[in-house]
């Protein structure tokens, strides 16, 4: 793609938007609606997606994947929101695949990526947070000791979604102490975990009920024994693998929030011009049109910065500082456009048939997760403009 900008990648992609579009409509709002209510697993939409090829789309050619961009992930996820759709249910099987890809070894690629892309195993759950240090990793407790030929894993983890639903889980654990030599940044690793081998030798899951239908979990390890085969990469390297694929996971959870952000957008526009009250459509009074010319303005700008961080991420080259701003921007913009969107349909917002109520509820998840916008501030003080570290 010749140019940064979102005119570009509307034109560069139109066909992969066009396939994702007809997908999507298979999906309307009255299975998403549906599913809330029963806070049920999308498991057609899932399946269809994955036999679709589109959860495969950053897998290489040789593994059996399309051997894609981020850019053209991003517009796959982009796109399903922008349809009405939610990918949480799936996402992370793209944003974790790199730590797989990156750094996995020749073996592991050959055993596990043919099989993802063929849509027969699901790479979707990640195990990072836990309930004591939240977003501060380095503090995290979960060990894993090296114990013959593997590792007995304790601990726990919280926030670790569709558990449920995955084959596979990427798990961060803890390898040397932190107040040893090795401890800190170095002592943390990497594993990839058989979640049927893990149920069954000592991991046990509690899910926890939220706000929106988005399956997540505390995940609890009691002296769990897995292989030296589920380690990814270098032991002690795992801190610096995790921190390799953020940047991509923000700027994926950026593309959904600017489809959220369209999809506010353009179904409160369509009821403004055909809602009538007091003898004219209500899209005439500047009280409901400014607030959604200015969400329009937000998610364009957002827009921008995401196509940005993806074309650097893609080009190799770095990309923290905006990745970060595309993803609060987004969630930004979708949040105020979720609101401007409730304001514009009155009562009629909170009725769930119109779906607005839904999407109001998971579009919010955005500012908090997977990174709050307070500690994307605090990255940028300190990382662009050199301030002193605040954490």
């Amino acid at each position: 793609m010749s140019a940064n900008s979102t005119a570009a990648v509307e034109a560069e992609y139109s066909d992969l938007r066009s396939a994702v579009r007809s997908l999507c409509a298979r999906f309307p709002g009255t299975y998403w609606q549906a599913l809330d209510e029963s806070r049920s697993y999308p498991e057609d939409f899932v399946k269809e997606l994955g036999d679709s090829g589109y959860l495969s789309i950053l897998i290489p050619q040789e593994f059996g994947g399309a051997g894609g961009t981020l850019i053209e992930a991003s517009v796959i996820l982009e796109e399903i929101h922008r349809s009405g759709g939610n990918a949480s249910a799936c996402h992370a099987q793209m944003y974790t695949m790199g730590t797989l890809l990156r750094h996995g070894s020749q073996e592991q690629k050959e055993r596990f990526l043919p099989r993802v892309a063929r849509g027969e195993i699901r790479l979707q759950s990640f195990a990072v947070t836990e309930p004591s240090a939240g977003s501060d990793t380095l503090n995290l407790t979960t060990t894993a000791t090296r114990d013959g030929a593997g590792y007995v894993v304790s601990g726990q983890k919280i926030w670790t979604s569709r558990v449920q639903h995955s084959d596979l889980m990427v798990l961060l654990a803890r390898t040397a102490p932190a107040d040893s030599s090795r401890g800190g940044r170095d002592g943390l690793s990497v594993f990839l975990l058989d979640l049927k081998e893990a149920l069954a030798e000592g991991m046990t899951v509690r899910p926890i009920r939220t706000m929106l239908n988005h399956e997540t979990n505390e995940v609890f390890f009691d002296r769990l024994r897995i292989p030296d085969s589920a380690l990814i990469g270098e032991e002690g390297k795992g801190f610096s693998y995790i921190l390799d694929g953020m940047n991509a996971e923000r700027i994926l959870i950026a593309a959904e929030c600017i489809g959220d952000g369209y999809w506010f957008v353009d179904r409160a526009s369509e009821y403004a011009r055909s809602r009538v009250v007091f003898g004219r459509p209500i899209g005439a009074n500047q009280g409901v049109a400014f607030p959604l010319a200015r969400s329009y303005l937000d998610v364009r700008a957002a827009d921008l910065m995401r196509v940005r961080a993806a074309n650097r991420f893609d080009a190799g080259l770095d990309c923290g500082a905006e990745a970060n701003m595309a993803k609060l921007l987004a969630s930004e913009a979708s949040w105020e456009a979720a609101n401007a969107a409730i304001q514009t349909f009155g009562g009629y917002g909170f009725a769930a048939e119109f779906d607005v109520e839904r999407k109001f509820r998971e579009t919010r998840l955005y500012q908090v997760a997977p990174i709050s916008s307070n500690l994307i501030l605090a990255y940028l003080a300190h990382h662009a403009l050199k301030l002193p570290r605040s954490y």
